[in-house]
């Protein structure tokens, strides 16, 4: 009863707790964590496609590389075209030019060559279309001429016909006779030159020639001249 008494420890609060207790947030925070990635790896299991392996990643590599190669092939295909329909569309614009510089120095020559057959004198056959003027040449067995019609009421449309040469001479047996050379279309309106060369007989000696202008073959007579063949 009097022997050494034990130390009683006082506790105000209870029984003391453990030296390192583990707070109830970070125990939260963890289950939250853990939670969180499973749920991350639930969604991308069930819901997302599948993750590709190493060998699909590379062929899906190689089929891009292979797409991008196209696209570029195609872009520079179509940088050339461009240039081409650039430099065609240049062409165009320079040949469309040309174009009217050669209609605007046809339009100037024909004003010149209007006053010249004005000046020409007069058919003294008259007729409906007029022979103002006549050249003919013998060379290489072809008869080459160089004749002017022109029309005095001339209207807005041509008016189209024949030109048929009757070639009086000497044939190639002596005797005179007289052919009808081919027909030559013609279509005139105040003025037409025209020029060219048919075909004559072996050994024929043209001297002279009837300028015939026809509506048709053997058809009316509009116009007629006779010239000698120099």
């Amino acid at each position: 009863m009097f022997g050494n008494p034990k130390a009683v420890l006082f506790e105000p609060y209870g029984k003391r707790r453990s030296r390192w207790p583990v707070p109830r947030w970070l125990v939260l925070l963890l289950i939250g964590m853990a939670l969180g990635a499973g749920g991350v790896v639930f969604v991308q299991e069930r819901y997302q496609p599948p993750r590709l392996s190493a060998g699909d990643s590379v062929k899906l590599q190689k089929a891009f590389d292979q797409a991008e190669a196209e696209r570029l092939r195609l872009a520079g295909q179509i940088e050339g075209s461009t240039r081409q329909r650039e430099t065609a569309l240049a062409e165009t614009k320079g040949l469309t030019d040309q174009l009217a510089a050669s209609r605007e120095a046809s339009e100037r020559l024909r004003e010149n060559l209007a006053s010249i057959v004005a000046s020409l004198p007069p058919d003294p056959r008259g007729g409906l279309i007029a022979v103002r003027a006549a050249r003919f040449t013998v060379a290489d067995q072809a008869l080459a001429y160089d004749v002017v019609l022109s029309r005095e009421r001339a209207g807005g449309k041509p008016l189209g016909g024949v030109m048929q040469f009757v070639v009086s001479g000497e044939s190639a047996r002596g005797s005179e006779t007289a052919l009808s050379l081919k027909p030559v279309p013609i279509s005139v309106g105040s003025f037409e030159s025209l020029r060219g060369k048919l075909p004559l007989p072996e050994g024929f000696k043209p001297r002279q020639t009837t300028i015939n202008v026809l509506d048709r073959v053997e058809g009316k007579l509009l116009g007629m001249r006779v010239i000698n063949i120099r």
